[in-house]
């Protein structure tokens, strides 16, 4: 499948990055499993000057799950070009989904390498450096993103667009049940939306624990210096042009983007 991932991912990067979509990937180019899906979307770096940024998690909520017809998360790559300030705006052009999803992100300290057994929870929580708030503006290269199908989403970077990433929360989250922790997003000063940590895949760290076991099953590192954003822990708030989007994660900090 090699010559043919390559192909199936430039024909995606290419929608990408004209703001278009497409109703399918031809069949000789459609990947049928998750691990062909994860071979497409790794070529997605290729297409990067930088070091890859980090990692996103996809349907991390079982409505979220239903919604797109899968039974579990999705992992997808962050570019370094698709990072925007904190505070900076976000051009909304053509983009499809049009929310904004605020999120637990970590920064990892240390590597975690592909591995036989499973990384516990402990283990995956000793590896990381920094928490954060985080904002993410997912989009999809599919038209019809809902019926695509578990292979063609993870091929599809599963949603991954843009990114923005709020300032480290001190080291006291640590002892902190981010399960029950409080989230809200505001439009425009007003409260959209607000959920708790436990949206998240029952916790943000059951989640990060996920990714890292994810990584692992399919011979990837989680390394040292990337970020991994969670999934959000409050409904996807719609977006448009002029809106002001914060994200309150309470003691750990805000985190806030402009839609131009």
């Amino acid at each position: 499948m090699t010559d043919k991932k390559r192909e199936a991912c430039e024909l995606l990067y290419r929608h990408w990055a004209t703001g278009t979509q497409l109703e399918a990937l031809p069949d000789a180019l459609r990947p049928v499993d998750r691990a062909e899906g994860y071979a497409v979307q790794a070529c997605i770096e290729d297409f990067s000057r930088q070091p890859l940024y980090g990692w996103k998690i996809a349907a991390t909520s079982v409505n979220g799950q239903r919604h797109i017809g899968v039974n579990g998360p999705l992992a997808g790559r962050i570019l370094a070009e698709r990072v925007i300030e904190n505070g900076g705006a976000f051009q909304l052009g053509t983009s499809l989904m049009r929310v904004a999803e605020l999120e637990f992100a970590f920064r990892m300290g240390i590597n975690l390498a592909p591995r036989a057994t499973a990384y516990t929870q402990d283990e995956v929580l000793s590896a990381v450096a920094t928490l954060h708030p985080a904002i993410e503006l997912p989009d999809s290269r599919f038209a019809h993103f809902e019926t695509a199908g578990l292979a063609q989403l993870v091929a599809d970077n599963a949603f991954a667009h843009y990114f923005l990433l709020g300032t480290s929360a001190d080291d006291s989250w640590r002892a902190l049940d981010l399960a029950a922790h409080p989230g809200k997003a505001y439009r425009n000063g007003a409260l959209a939306e607000e959920g708790v940590g436990a949206n998240v895949l029952g916790d943000p760290r059951i989640a990060l624990t996920w990714l890292a076991n994810e990584l692992s099953l399919h011979g990837m590192t989680l390394k040292a210096g990337q970020v991994v954003t969670t999934g959000t822990c409050v409904k996807p708030v719609v977006i448009a042009v002029g809106d002001h989007i914060e994200g309150d994660l309470g003691v750990l900090g805000r985190v806030s983007v402009r839609i131009v």
